[in-house]
């Protein structure tokens, strides 16, 4: 429910967007928030876990008496005797005493399903999520590549407009002039399919938030910004504690206890007491009342069931009733006799898959702790190519200026320095899908990578003290 109320009050936002006149920039955390929101089947899923709430509370009923009221009217016709025309008014309770608290594990069974549907919506709301924070990351890597094409293309115009003037002047050759006007088309036409590719990112992020116009955004591609990550040891630890999937492992182990103690009860007798009170006669006012008082005990096993009835009651002013019965059933249902031993089986296999995805969820965490740190690394080698790029590109500049090379070798340097650019754009990119991958593992939110690195190299640093 706690993610339903996130959900509206970013739904909140969602209006504020459409109709505000000035809407704050989107953040990763608000967008991932904003498409949950938007999510008409996640609603829909949480208003049918809300009905089954509802129903299990209403569930209670069965600790109350039942009661029944019943109306019946006798008439009799005889030829020889007197006619009779009897009527009757009663009114029964029957109240559960005790069954070995089945009725209560069941309730508890019930309850963990609920938990279990909780924890499967909360995966089905990270997907959603998941889905929004992707979507905005190709957003940002293809306004970052359509950038450089864009700063890049005007450095190769400019550059074809200096040839021009040289092959008017006799400085540079008409071949190298169509070469420049080739190599400019080329990067149009690159450019032109590149915002192609940006115009339906947007609008496939635009549908993921249920936009009819592309919000704000707060992040950006920083090819400089470097990554602080915990260790893998920290990782391990917190994904243990926190990670989806092993909290749904959890709840399922618990659910296959709950069901081994449900079926190893099952031998314990049921207690109920019985009641009534009626009143009848031949006419109205109905003069004549009765009540009586019972217990109930029934015996249930795959072998046999016995059912046991004594009662006594009074019909006043002089008459005393009772009643004792027994009804025996030999072999009911041979085959629940396995139930226990399924249950057992059940309990042992969801242990073992419990430890399973402790440690693949664990040796996950530290992994993807691992490759964010290449990621890092890559990052820097894609920083440190650029530099060295821009360098060279400095040296053709004063090469050409010297005359040891033409203006087209120039013009394909600054498109490999382009090149070198976009590697570094993706190379950033990949670092923050590396880093939310860590995120996700860790079950955090977008953003909060950095607060838990920062937070475990603190404490890192206290217990070397």
């Amino acid at each position: 429910m706690t993610r339903l109320f996130v959900a509206l009050f970013f739904l909140c936002i969602k209006i504020f967007f459409l109709f505000g006149d000035e809407a704050p920039p989107l953040s990763f955390a608000a967008a991932a928030d904003l498409a949950v929101a938007a999510s008409d089947e996640l609603h829909g899923e949480y208003a049918m876990k809300a009905i089954r709430e509802g129903a299990w509370v209403l569930g209670l009923r069965a600790y109350l008496p039942k009661i029944s009221l019943a109306v019946s009217e006798d008439d009799r016709l005889a030829e020889i005797s007197a006619d009779s025309f009897l009527k009757n008014y009663s009114i029964n309770a029957d109240q559960l005493l005790w069954d070995g608290g089945r009725t209560a594990m069941s309730r508890r069974l019930e309850k963990m399903d609920l938990t279990l549907a909780g924890a499967r919506l909360e995966r089905m709301a990270q997907d959603i999520a998941e889905s929004a924070v992707a979507s905005y990351r190709n957003v940002l890597s293809a306004r970052a590549v359509v950038g450089i094409r864009e700063a890049a293309l005007v450095s190769l115009s400019e550059q074809r407009r200096i040839l021009e003037q040289e092959t008017d002047l006799g400085l540079a050759l008409p071949i190298d002039l169509a070469e420049a006007e080739l190599t400019l088309s080329l990067a149009r036409l690159e450019l032109l399919s590149l915002r192609i590719d940006l115009a339906e990112a947007e609008r496939q992020f635009a549908e993921i938030l249920k936009l009819d116009e592309m919000p704000l955004l707060a992040e950006q591609v920083d090819i400089n910004r470097e990554t602080f990550l915990p260790s893998p040891a920290a990782a391990r630890s917190l994904a243990v504690f926190r990670n989806p999937d092993l909290t749904e492992a959890r709840f399922a182990v618990i659910q296959k206890e709950g069901e081994l103690k449900y079926a190893s009860r099952s031998w314990i007798p049921t207690l109920r007491l019985t009641g009534s009170f009626g009143l009848n006669g031949q006419r109205y006012p109905l003069t004549r009342q009765n009540w009586s008082v019972g217990l109930s005990v029934e015996f249930a096993s795959p072998w046999f069931t016995n059912t046991f009835n004594a009662g006594a009651g009074l019909e006043p002013p002089y008459d005393k009733t009772a009643r004792v019965q027994n009804s025996f059933t030999p072999l009911p249902d041979p085959a629940s006799g396995l139930d226990k031993h399924r249950a057992e089986l059940a309990l042992s296999l969801e242990r073992t898959r419990l430890g399973m995805a402790l440690e693949r969820i664990g040796r996950s965490a530290a992994a993807a702790v691992e490759k964010c740190g290449l990621a890092e690394e890559k990052r820097q080698a894609a920083v440190e190519a650029l530099a060295l790029g821009a360098e060279r590109r400095r040296i053709e500049e004063l090469r050409l200026e010297l005359g040891q090379i033409t203006r087209i070798e120039l013009m394909e340097d600054m498109i490999e320095y382009t090149q070198k650019e976009i590697s570094a754009v993706e190379a950033a990119v990949a670092l923050l899908e590396a880093e939310r991958a860590v995120e996700k593992i860790l079950d955090l939110r977008p953003g909060e990578l950095a607060a838990f690195a920062a937070s475990d190299n603190e404490i890192g640093q206290w217990s070397g003290l």
